[in-house]
C-alpha cells in the first residue's frame, strides 16, 4: 500500500528536489534540475522504478519528524524496541552538482538499520550501470552519473543496492549522493557534518527576515521556505510543484507536470513575497517573467520552463502505472500550448504590483507591456480555454474577460502615476468597455451571480478574484451574490470546488478534490466583506489540512481527509501567505492591496 501524499516532506537545494517519506525513503529525486528526466526515483508508490530507503530493520513503535526550525533540514526520529535514531536529510546550497545527504545518528540504545537503493533514470525506465566501489558506488547510465559514498558494506541483490548496519548511541553512518554529467570527474569530497551546519545557518539567515505575523508566524515562515525551495535560483523562476502525475482525483485521468512556471501565479507570488519583505525574490521572479514573455506577443506561453524553455511537448510514460493506479503518468504539458486571456492580465498586475512595491519600471517591462496590450486590443473578445485549461472547445469565460480588463485598468493606472505617453484614452475606453460586456454577458440575474462563461449558468470559483483585483467592490450586490451562490453549491465541508467538472466543457471526465487555493480566495473575500471571523474560521481550516511538517499539495479531499494533486504546490503556501497577512494586516495586506490603485 502506497504511502500518503502528506507522508512526504521536501527537501532541496534551490535547483533540484527531492521527496522524503516517513517510512525513510526518497520515492522522488530530479536531477539536475526540477525537470530534468535524470531521474533517481520515479513515482511516489512505484519502488521497483527507484527508491532510496533507510529505516530501522525491525518494528518502528513510532515516527517523529520535524523541519530543524527555520530551516529546510528535515529530521526523522524512529523510535524501537532497541531504542531511538534519527534520520537527518539535506541538501547543500548548491555550487558546482547536487548533493544529497543523509545522516543517520543513534539517539538511544543500537538499533539495526536497513538500507535499500534502485537507482533508476530516465523516469525509472533506465536501469544502470552499477560499479561497487571503495566507501561506495557508482550508476552509470548514458550521460548520467550517481556517485554515492559512505564507510556501509553494500551489497547487490537483483538490480538492487542493499545494507544491513547499526548505529548505537552518540555513533553516525554519512550518506553522500551526488549526480554529475559522466563526461565529467565526480565531484570532490567535503566535510559532511560541516556541510550539514553550513545549510541549516543558510536556510536560518534567509527564514530570518520572514515577518512577525503573531499565531501564524511559523506558517508563513514555513510556506515561505517552501517557496523558496520550489525556486529555480539561476532564473529566479518559480515551479508550481516538484511533481508531476500526482492525481487530482485517486484512480483518475487528471494527472498533470507541474514542473514548470505558470504566468498565472505571477501577480499572487509576487505580492506574497514583497509583503513579506523578500524583494530580491520579487525581484528575480519579475525579470523572469519578463525574460520569458519576450518575443512575438501572439504567442506568449501561459507556462514555460525553469530558464524560459516553450517546448514543453506533452507524453505518456506507460512504464509507470501511476500513483494509487491514477494513469496515465505525464511528461510536459499541452496546456502550455492552449490561449488563456487571463495570463495577460496577470503579466500586466505583477508589474502594476512591482512598481507600486519598490521594483522600478524598466524599458524592458515597458516594452514588455507595450507589446502585450497592442496584441490584447485586437484579441480580448475572443473565446479561450480559461483559467483551468479545460480540454474542451474554447469558450468566452467569464473569468478570462475579467482580467482582460484587469490588463488595461492596470495600463492606465500606472501612464497615471508614471506620467508617461501612451493611447490612454483609447485604453481607458477598452477597459469601460469591457467592465460593460462582463457586467452585461457574464452575470446571470436568475442565478444571482456571475457565472463561468457567456450563457452558462455554472457557477466557478475563479470569480472569487472579482473584489481580489478590484472589478467590482466586495460589498456590490452581484459579487456578495456571487460568494453566496458558491458558498451554497461548490463547498464541501468547508472547501471550495473549483467548479462542477462536466466532460462536455472539461474535455474530460469529472471528479477531482477540493481546490486549496480557491478556500483561500474565499477567506480574503470573506474578509474583504468584514466577515472576519467566518474568514479567520475558513483559514484555520486550511491550517488544519497541512501536513505534520506544514505542507500543503494542491486540492484536499474531505471525504478520505488526504492531499491530493501535485506536492508541495507553490499556489497554495502563496495563498496561505497572503491570506495570512491579509488577516493580520486588514486594509495594508495582499487582499486589500491588489486592487487598489
Amino acid at each position: 500500500m502506497p504511502l500518503r501524499i502528506e507522508d512526504y516532506a521536501l527537501i532541496g537545494d534551490c535547483q533540484t528536489a527531492a521527496l522524503v517519506a516517513r517510512d525513510g525513503s526518497i520515492d522522488w529525486l530530479c536531477l539536475p534540475r526540477f525537470d530534468s528526466g535524470a531521474c533517481f526515483a520515479a513515482l511516489l508508490g512505484t519502488p521497483e522504478h527507484g527508491r532510496w530507503l533507510i529505516a530501522p530493520a525491525g518494528g518502528v513503535r513510532k515516527v517523529n519528524r520535524r523541519y530543524r526550525p527555520g530551516t529546510l533540514v528535515l529530521e526523522t526520529v524512529f523510535e524501537t524496541e532497541d531504542g531511538e535514531v534519527a534520520v537527518i536529510d539535506f541538501m547543500p546550497p548548491r555550487s558546482q552538482v547536487p548533493e544529497l545527504i543523509r545522516v543517520v545518528e543513534g539517539r538511544r540504545g543500537r538499533v539495526p538499520m536497513h538500507l535499500e537503493l534502485v537507482i533508476r533514470f530516465d523516469y525509472g525506465s533506465i536501469i544502470p550501470w552499477v560499479r561497487h566501489l571503495d566507501r561506495g558506488l557508482s550508476a552509470i547510465a548514458g550521460p548520467d552519473r550517481i556517485r554515492l559514498r559512505t564507510g556501509v558494506e553494500l551489497h547487490g541483490i537483483d538490480y538492487r543496492t542493499v545494507a544491513e548496519f547499526a548505529v548505537a548511541e552518540g555513533q553516525r553512518e554519512i550518506f553522500e549522493l551526488a549526480w554529475h554529467p559522466t563526461h565529467l570527474p565526480e565531484p570532490r569530497e567535503f566535510d559532511v557534518l560541516r556541510a550539514l551546519e553550513e545549510t541549516e545557518q543558510w536556510w536560518r539567515d534567509w527564514s530570518a527576515r520572514c515577518p512577525d505575523e503573531g499565531e501564524w508566524t511559523e506558517a508563513v515562515a514555513r510556506s515561505l521556505i517552501t517557496l523558496k525551495a520550489l525556486t529555480y535560483a539561476p532564473t529566479g523562476g518559480l515551479v508550481a510543484a516538484a511533481t508531476t502525475s500526482l492525481p487530482e482525483q485517486l484512480g483518475g485521468v487528471r494527472n498533470w507536470d507541474y514542473r514548470y512556471c505558470w504566468l498565472r501565479d505571477a501577480t499572487f507570488t509576487l505580492m506574497a513575497l514583497l509583503h513579506a519583505g523578500y524583494v530580491e525574490e520579487a525581484r528575480a521572479w519579475r525579470e523572469w517573467l519578463l525574460r520569458a514573455v519576450a518575443g512575438e506577443r501572439s504567442k506568449i506561453q501561459i507556462m514555460y520552463g525553469l530558464a524560459g524553455e516553450r517546448r514543453l511537448t506533452e507524453m505518456e510514460l506507460p512504464w509507470l502505472p501511476g500513483y494509487e493506479g491514477s494513469g496515465p503518468v505525464r511528461l510536459g504539458n499541452a496546456a502550455s500550448q492552449q490561449f488563456q486571456l487571463d495570463v495577460y492580465g496577470e503579466v500586466l498586475d505583477a508589474m502594476h504590483q512591482g512598481f507600486r512595491h519598490s521594483l522600478k519600471p524598466t524599458e524592458d517591462s515597458r516594452r514588455v507591456a507595450l507589446g502585450l496590450l497592442d496584441f490584447l486590443e485586437s484579441n480580448w473578445d475572443q473565446p479561450d480555454e480559461g483559467i483551468w485549461e479545460v480540454r474542451g472547445k474554447r469558450r468566452h469565460f467569464t473569468h478570462s474577460r475579467m482580467m482582460a480588463w484587469v490588463a488595461f485598468d492596470r495600463a492606465v493606472r500606472v501612464v497615471e502615476w508614471l506620467g508617461v505617453e501612451a493611447p490612454l484614452q483609447r485604453w481607458c475606453s477598452l477597459r469601460d468597455e469591457i467592465h460593460a460586456q462582463v457586467c452585461r454577458e457574464g452575470y446571470d440575474a436568475e442565478v444571482g451571480a456571475f457565472v463561468q462563461f457567456y450563457g452558462s449558468r455554472r457557477l466557478d470559483a475563479s470569480l472569487l478574484m472579482m473584489p481580489l483585483v478590484g472589478f467590482l467592490p466586495p460589498h456590490d450586490v452581484r459579487v456578495r451574490g456571487t460568494i453566496e451562490a458558491i458558498q451554497r453549491d461548490l463547498v464541501t465541508d468547508g472547501f471550495v470546488h473549483r467548479y462542477a467538472p462536466e466532460p462536455e466543457v472539461d474535455g474530460l471526465p469529472a471528479g477531482e478534490g477540493v481546490f486549496l487555493l480557491c478556500t483561500f480566495w474565499l477567506a480574503d473575500c470573506l474578509a474583504l466583506m468584514d466577515r472576519r471571523a467566518d474568514a479567520r474560521r475558513t483559514f484555520e481550516q486550511l491550517l488544519s489540512v497541512r501536513n505534520d511538517v506544514g505542507l500543503l499539495s494542491e486540492m484536499y479531499d474531505p471525504a478520505r481527509g488526504r492531499l491530493l494533486g501535485n506536492f508541495p504546490q507553490a499556489f497554495s503556501h502563496v495563498g496561505l501567505v497572503n491570506t495570512a497577512l491579509s488577516l493580520r494586516r486588514g486594509l495594508s495586506g495582499p487582499a486589500s492591496q491588489r486592487g487598489r490603485g
